[in-house]
């Protein structure tokens, strides 16, 4: 297994997050991850230096799993561990995704000079998404699988790619969006776990979604601070750029109470779902 021990040392905070984001190696993303979150915390690193280097387009993969065209993943009942397998599988490679994302918008952003605490946010959020990923990946091995052994689709880094030149359109797509749809069907989940007797998997779910309610409002804090600096209605202009920079409609039924709390609230996103002609 690859390590990154508390010797590791890179040169910025920004050049960490891109040797997390490239390391295709799993286990080295995680514990990269949290080695440069803890000395950001503790301010041993500085935000940038000359000669970091360049963010990559793609994060690092292993060989497995194999992505495929969202259509051609198994949906299967969680009543069977076939299931809650698939479930976790699934679950496993969005939080993959989330580590990523969170790194890149630290990496590619810092040059815009965004105050300090806009990096302590997002390497809490990298560093929770990665403990979420090591949770589900751990369940995934106590049932006999692991991560890998399953499809998975390609989709999820396209938010990434589309907003990699606007700060205000990933706040918007990548929070606001991925993962307050986290809010929309968590505890859901949670439920079904519960109902079939698979209470360690509920647990995971339920410390995943008090995480994800933080991680969705340190994207509404960052999105309102701009839209604040620049006085325009943060919610005309995040219907502005989720129209320009997502694809398709928001579908129902959205977490109101859990999205309010975060500080999104429904004039936000109720004008974007299918069923919406405004």
């Amino acid at each position: 297994m690859a390590t990154a021990s508390a010797e590791h040392r890179p040169d910025s905070l920004r050049a960490g997050c891109v040797e997390a984001v490239a390391a295709a190696d799993l286990d080295r993303k995680v514990a990269i991850v949290r080695v440069v979150y803890a000395r950001w915390k503790d301010r041993t690193i500085s935000l940038m230096r000359p000669g970091d280097p360049p963010v990559p387009d793609r994060p690092g993969r292993p060989d497995r799993p194999a992505l495929v065209d969202p259509r051609k993943v198994a949906r299967r009942s969680l009543h069977s561990l076939r299931g809650r397998i698939a479930l976790l599988h699934a679950l496993a490679h969005i939080e993959l995704n989330a580590i990523d994302l969170a790194l890149d918008i630290v990496a590619r952003f810092a040059p815009e000079r965004p105050p300090a605490s806009f990096f302590d946010g997002w390497m809490q959020v990298a560093f929770e998404e990665a403990k979420h990923f090591s949770l589900l990946r751990a369940r995934l091995r106590a049932l006999g699988a692991d991560y890998g052994d399953l499809p998975a689709h390609g989709g999820l880094w396209e938010a990434a790619h589309q907003t990699r030149n606007d700060l205000y359109a990933r706040l918007a797509v990548v929070p606001l969006i991925l993962e307050a749809r986290g809010l929309d069907v968590t505890p859901s989940l949670i439920d079904k776990m519960t109902e079939t007797g698979d209470d360690e998997t509920a647990a995971i779910l339920d410390i995943i979604y008090t995480d994800e309610k933080k991680h969705v409002a340190i994207g509404a804090k960052w999105f309102r601070f701009y839209c604040a600096r620049e006085r325009t209605d943060p919610a005309r202009r995040f219907r502005e750029l989720v129209r320009a920079n997502f694809r398709g409609d928001l579908k129902p039924p959205f977490n109101d109470r859990a999205r309010a709390e975060a500080g999104l609230t429904p004039l936000f996103y109720r004008s974007l779902t299918a069923t919406s002609n405004a």
